[in-house]
């Protein structure tokens, strides 16, 4: 009975058994199942951390791979490359998730070396690489392809050589690429044209040529594209007008030509355009008005012809407007007055006529107003007044009449820096206020019709020393007007003049104190009527290099203080009424190089420098007794020394009867005694500077006046007897009555409304008498004739480097070592202009018609018409001058000038020497065809004249190291060309940059740069 009744407690037992137990497996089963996705999932997320480090170390072991081929110097700054993450590393940057490189930024971080280590293969999802401003040379790898993510490519301001790869085109997602200033060649790729994402492409600066492509007008999300400063030629593409959204356009500095193309004023969004330094043609399109946007515009330097169209008058955005140096006619036109946010306006070096329009006076924010050197006839506006924000005017070489205006005054032009009214037929006073306070630095009114006397406003100079002091005037040229009276003192409180002339004037008295000029270089005072003596001041001028007094009517001794001027280099007092011995302290004048002494009454011998010896018998001529070791003077007689030895032993006496106590006739002695030798040292200073002027203004030559004898040798300069014929005169071959033959420059006529031709007489005298140097053609003297100016030079029997390789007979016996040895004479003058003279010489028309030779194929440097002293190590900004096809693209684009000019023609004229011709096509199309193949074959040996044998041996050697040396010259980066310093010092050595035999020597081995200098 019991068991039965227990029996349900006994099965519930069991059920929550079973309950238990089945719980026990559903849970067991679900942990085991957890662990089993756990043990799957786990693999899964280790295999994706590890594709990622593997990535890494690709990409950092193909970065390293890199960094080891570059210089030495460059890895020291990539020192934080290192381990295998390059996330971390300097110029790196990388996807947070995927830990990939996106970014390779190393600009501006002194790399030196190539690409070609570099995989790009590696770098699946690089999104931008920016290398510029390195020194990374060689060629852009094809491999470059792979960057199928790339957004932006900046390889500017390297030394990369070589092609534009095709394959660039390839890569669609392109936004920007920047390839400026390097050394590239050949073509630009068509392929660029399928490029379709870009907005930025700048090739500028590089040597690429062949035409501008047509696919470029493809490119319709294009918002600035520079080609400037390359060899480009043809045509502009029309297409280039569906560049709907481009901002900036640069052409400039290449050779293009033809039309401009009126599409060109449809990219409504164009604030830039430059298109100068070319040889376009035609006239200025009327549709460039429409370019509402356009800031700037840059048409100069190019053969436009036509009239300036009124509609560049609704560009009411224009800050910059240049159409310089052009072949532009008409008048300026009215509308150009609408242009309020004008700042630069330049027309200069046309030819522009009619009046200057009153509407220019509304341009209120003008700052540059450049009109010289055209055709333009009235007064000076009065209205020019109103621009009181300008910097600098120029108004010279025009035919301008009339006075200044009274409005140019210091309540006016309180900004005005320069100011140029030379070469016009500007009548009447100076005003008293054309000074124009403390902001002036240069003034020029030489060559017009000026009278009456220095405006008495230079008394501004005496206000307080606060305000006198800010006085800035640096050059101030008065000459060859007809001024009168004295020569204001106030001058002498310039303290920051360095070049005065009021040459070629009526002003009478005395030359005023102008000791405090202290920056003074440059002081011109001949052709007046200036008497009295010399001022003792001037010798406190310690930086004067020329100092010109000829032609007045000066007394009395010459100051023993001018021999402190050790920095003399041209002297001229001829032509006064100076007397005494030339002082004993110039013998301290090492500088001096030319002197003129003659048509005084000095006496004596002349001091023992190498200056006096060499000087010419005119230097000399007309005065009392100069003697002493120069031509045409006499040998100064023994009693002269033997009077010094009686003159010292009465010194002596005298001494002794001072010593006996007669204290009162010691001094009275001892003032005389000082007072003679003062006299005498006077005199002789005066001897020297008089003479070296006379060779200047008379133009004599061996001792007699020649040009009577010009003109009747000539038959009064009869065509038979012209040996060439320049843009500035007429060279004849002249045998004088003595028997020399002489080469006589004649200048072209001058006409009341042209006298450039003054400033290119004064510049080549100028030049010349700075210079002394075998290869350097001698300027004899010349002659200042009412109706002739005549350079007289040394006559060089084989004439120029052009008529001889023009002639095929004269260039067959040209043979290499004589052209080998004309171009280290070129050299050699021009590293002494640039780096032996006090001042640099920049000669400007470096060209073969201006590089003459002597019957031995010596080469003499000729034509100084258009060089320029520099004064100061900076670079000069100047109007064009020079040689189409031998200027530097530079100075033609930016108007800049420096040595490094000259040393672009230079390499221009080698490569003529070595080649027969004028490179132009290599310089151009031939090294576009040559250098866009892949196998670089144009051999040199193709390139040489081939009038001529080929060179072998040492000569051989020689031309090689020629050639090199040329193309560094013609580097489109000035600051990439040697200096004619190095230049000359690697000629000197004459050591080889090649070992091979000249048949296996290619164009594109020469052109590279390193180890050059």
């Amino acid at each position: 009975m019991t068991s039965l009744s227990n029996k349900p407690l006994f099965n519930q037992f069991i059920s929550s058994l079973v309950f238990f137990f089945l719980v026990v497996i559903i849970l067991d089963f679900i942990c085991s199942s957890t662990a089993s996705v756990s043990s799957v999932t786990s693999p899964f997320v280790y295999t994706n951390n590890k594709v990622k480090v593997a990535e890494e170390r690709k990409e950092a072991k193909a970065l390293l791979k890199w960094k080891t081929n570059l210089h030495s110097k460059s890895q020291s700054f990539l020192s934080s490359w290192a381990g295998s993450n390059p996330c971390n590393w300097v110029g790196i940057n990388c996807d947070d998730k995927s830990g990939s490189v996106t970014h390779l930024n190393l600009s501006s971080h002194s790399l030196k070396g190539t690409l070609h280590d570099l995989s790009f293969q590696s770098f699946p999802n690089l999104l931008s690489v920016d290398l510029s401003f390195n020194s990374l040379f060689g060629t852009i790898p094809t491999n470059i392809v792979h960057l199928s993510k790339l957004s932006v490519l900046d390889l500017s301001y390297n030394q990369f050589t070589g092609i534009i790869p095709s394959e660039i085109g390839q890569l669609t997602s392109l936004h920007v690429f920047y390839l400026g200033v390097n050394l590239m060649s050949g073509l630009i790729p068509q392929e660029l044209g399928g490029l379709t994402s870009l907005s930025e492409l700048d090739l500028s600066t590089n040597n690429l040529t062949g035409v501008i492509p047509t696919s470029l007008g493809n490119l319709s999300n294009l918002n600035i594209l520079c080609l400037q400063m390359n060899h480009l030629y043809g045509t502009i593409p029309t297409s280039l007008g569906n560049l709907s959204n481009l901002t900036i356009l640069d052409l400039g500095g290449n050779q293009l030509y033809g039309h401009i193309p009126q599409e060109i004023g449809l990219p409504s969004s164009l604030s830039f355009l430059a298109l100068a330094i070319n040889n376009l043609t035609g006239i200025i399109p009327a549709s460039l008005g429409s370019l509402s946007n356009l800031t700037t515009l840059y048409l100069h330097m190019n053969q436009l012809s036509g009239s300036i169209p009124q509609e560049l008058g609704m560009l009411s955005s224009l800050t910059d407007l240049q159409l310089s140096i052009n072949n532009l006619i008409g008048t300026i036109p009215a509308s150009l007055g609408n242009l309020s946010n004008l700042i630069t306006l330049y027309l200069h070096m046309n030819q522009l006529s009619g009046s200057i329009p009153q509407e220019l006076g509304m341009l209120s924010s003008l700052t540059n107003l450049q009109l010289s050197m055209n055709n333009l006839i009235g007064t000076i506006p009065a209205f020019l007044g109103n621009l009181s924000n300008l910097n600098n005017l120029y108004l010279f070489s025009n035919r301008l009449s009339g006075s200044i205006p009274q409005e140019f005054g210091i309540n006016n032009f309180t900004q005005l820096k320069e100011f140029e009214i030379s070469e016009n037929k500007l009548t009447g006073h100076l005003p008293n206020n054309v000074f124009l306070g403390g902001s002036l630095e240069k003034f020029t009114a030489d060559n017009n019709h000026f009278i009456g006397s220095i405006p008495k406003s230079m008394r501004n100079c005496r206000l307080p020393p606060e305000l006198g002091e800010a006085i800035q005037l640096h050059v101030l040229n008065l000459s060859s007007n007809k001024l009168n009276g004295e020569i204001r003192k106030e001058l002498g409180m310039l303290s920051n003049l360095e070049q005065l002339n009021l040459a070629k004037n009526s002003l009478s008295g005395l030359i005023p104190d102008l000791g405090n000029c202290k920056k003074l270089w440059m002081l011109n005072l001949s052709n007046n009527h200036l008497s009295k003596y010399i001022p003792l001041q001037i010798g406190n001028l310690q930086y004067l290099q020329n100092l010109d007094l000829s032609k007045n009517f000066l007394t009395g001794e010459i100051p023993q203080q001018l021999g402190d001027l050790k920095m003399l280099e041209i002297l001229n007092l001829s032509r006064n009424a100076l007397s005494g011995n030339i002082p004993s302290s110039f013998n301290q004048l090492l500088s001096l190089t030319s002197i003129d002494l003659s048509y005084n009454q000095l006496g004596g011998p002349i001091p023992n420098t190498k200056a006096f010896h060499e000087a010419p018998v005119e230097a000399f001529r007309n005065n009392k007794g100069l003697c002493g070791n120069a031509t045409g003077l006499k040998a100064c007689p023994s009693t002269y020394s033997q009077n010094l030895h009686v003159k010292k032993g009465n010194n002596v006496m005298t001494l002794i009867l001072v010593l006996l106590g007669i204290v009162f006739l010691i001094f009275f002695i001892i003032g005389i005694t000082l007072n003679i030798f003062f006299k005498k040292t006077k005199a002789k200073n005066e001897t020297k500077e008089e003479e070296h002027q006379k060779t200047i203004s008379m133009c004599s030559y061996d001792g007699k006046m020649v040009y009577e004898n010009i003109v009747e040798a000539t038959g009064d300069f009869d065509y038979k007897h012209c040996i060439g014929v320049g843009g500035y005169g007429i060279v004849y071959k002249v045998e004088l009555s003595t028997g020399q033959v002489v080469a006589v420059k004649k200048l072209h006529p001058l006409s009341e409304d042209s006298v450039a031709n003054v400033n290119t007489f004064t510049s080549e005298i100028n030049s010349l008498t700075e210079i002394r140097h075998r290869n350097i053609v001698k300027l004899h003297g010349f002659c200042s004739h009412p109706q002739h100016l005549l350079l007289v030079y040394e006559f060089l029997e084989r004439g120029s480097l052009k008529k001889i390789l023009n002639n095929d007979e004269s260039a067959s016996n040209f043979d290499w070592a004589k052209r080998v040895n004309v171009v280290k004479g070129v050299t050699s003058a021009l590293s002494y202009m640039h780096h032996d003279c006090l001042h640099p010489i920049i000669h400007r028309d470096i060209s073969s018609k201006n590089v003459l030779l002597d019957s031995e194929y010596e080469a003499h440097v000729s034509d100084f018409g258009t060089a320029r002293i520099m004064t100061s190590d900076a670079s000069y900004w100047t109007s064009f001058a020079g040689t189409f096809g031998y200027a530097a693209p530079e100075h033609a684009y930016t108007m800049e000038v420096s040595e490094k000019c000259d040393v672009y023609s230079f390499g221009v004229v080698t490569l003529e020497v070595i080649m027969g011709r004028h490179p132009g096509d290599l310089i151009s199309s031939f090294l576009s065809t040559s250098f866009a193949s892949s196998s670089y074959d144009v051999l040199l040996e193709d390139v040489l004249d081939q009038r001529l044998a080929l060179p072998t041996g040492q000569v051989m050697e020689k031309v090689v190291l020629v050639a090199k040396i040329a193309l560094a010259c013609l580097h489109t980066n000035p600051h990439s060309r040697p200096t004619m310093q190095q230049v000359y010092q690697k000629l000197s050595t004459w050591k080889s940059p090649f070992t091979k035999p000249l048949g296996m020597i290619t164009l594109r081995e020469l052109v590279g740069l390193e180890n050059l200098i």
